[in-house]
């Protein structure tokens, strides 16, 4: 029995390079079809005023040539000319924009398949950390306090592992995944891990949240929270407090993560979730030691909005900066 074959269906990406060289297309043939139809209404307008027993009762001027065409027939050939230039333009002009899109459409390709080469690596360097970490755990005596350690650095392998496979799912194309999040557990993970790096610039997070559950990963929720607080962290000046707050409004939860710095400079809000957009380097111990990208505050933009939800900068200046993020809630079921 014969196989059938499938072809793969194209990436979310490639359909949307597709349809914008198509509507590219469609839009020069509306120009090329309005210009025909105008040009060729002024011609006919200009062939039947000649038409008109005024015109036509003028006496041939020596040196004139007169000829005599047929309404109809000068219509028809109009037409013809018309639709077949409309055409050609619109053939051409798909073609001209497939062309001009398809090297937009490569390097996309090509950032695709370098985001899922290294995640891939990464993974096996990962797996071999947790298995150390496990055997390090079992080589540890009873009760010692070390154990705990261990058991938070394989907890650390696993969610790193989780934004790996995110970071894979979202290369290939498909859709984010659905989830619910325990808001309040996991703001106080995300501040307790931080607080260990917090730690030697002498700033200490605070994590305050309502009984709540968003209609989000724990995964996305997770990166979103610990970009923020991050960021925050390199603003912090040494013996401040960051602090990390859930609450319910309306039919959403609302996280906000502030720290006590100078405030955004060199960059206006409302583009500090730009990719690659950077301001004035903070002047602390950690930000001064650090290397801004610009990449993290995007990622957490783009983030919220696949899972409904919205993130701004609530107020900066030189009391410091607040971010605001909303997320949908999930219902009284957990379910989304």
């Amino acid at each position: 029995m014969a196989r059938a074959h499938t072809h793969p269906r194209p990436r979310p990406d490639e359909e949307a390079y597709r349809r914008s060289a198509s509507q590219i297309g469609w839009q020069v043939m509306a120009v090329c079809a309005a210009l025909v139809v105008i040009g060729g209404g002024v011609i006919l307008a200009f062939v039947f005023w000649q038409t008109t027993p005024s015109e036509v009762a003028k006496p041939v001027q020596p040196g004139e040539i007169e000829v005599r065409l047929d309404p109809g027939e000068l219509i028809l050939a109009t037409a013809l000319l018309a639709t077949g230039a409309i055409i050609c333009a619109g053939l051409a002009a798909r073609l001209i924009a497939r062309r001009a899109v398809y090297p937009l459409d490569e390097a996309f390709r090509l950032q695709r398949r370098f985001v899922a080469d290294v995640s891939h690596e990464l993974r096996t360097p990962l797996a071999v950390i947790d298995a150390r970490a496990q055997q390090l755990s079992a080589l540890t005596p009873p009760g010692d306090s070390r154990h705990a350690v261990l058991l938070e650095l394989r907890q650390d392998a696993r969610i790193m592992a989780e934004v790996i496979d995110a970071m894979l799912t979202t290369t290939s194309g498909a859709p984010h995944e659905s989830g619910t999040a325990p808001l309040a557990e996991t703001i106080a993970t995300v501040a307790r891990d931080l607080s260990e790096v917090a730690k030697p610039y002498g700033v200490t997070l605070v994590a305050e949240s309502d009984d709540l559950v968003v209609a989000t990963p724990v995964q996305a929720v997770r990166r979103c929270l610990v970009a923020l607080a991050d960021n925050a962290l390199d603003h912090a000046p040494a013996g401040s407090v960051i602090t990390i707050t859930g609450t319910a409004r309306g039919g959403e939860a609302v996280v906000t993560v502030q720290d006590t710095g100078d405030g955004i400079q060199g960059i206006t809000p409302d583009r500090v979730f730009d990719r690659f957009a950077q301001g004035t380097q903070p002047a602390t111990a950690r930000g001064a030691a650090r290397t801004s990208r610009g990449i993290g505050l995007a990622l957490v933009r783009e983030l919220c909005e696949a899972h409904g939800g919205t993130v701004r900068v609530a107020n900066s200046g030189p009391g410091g900066t607040t971010f605001e993020l909303t997320l949908p809630l999930a219902d009284t079921n957990g379910r989304q």
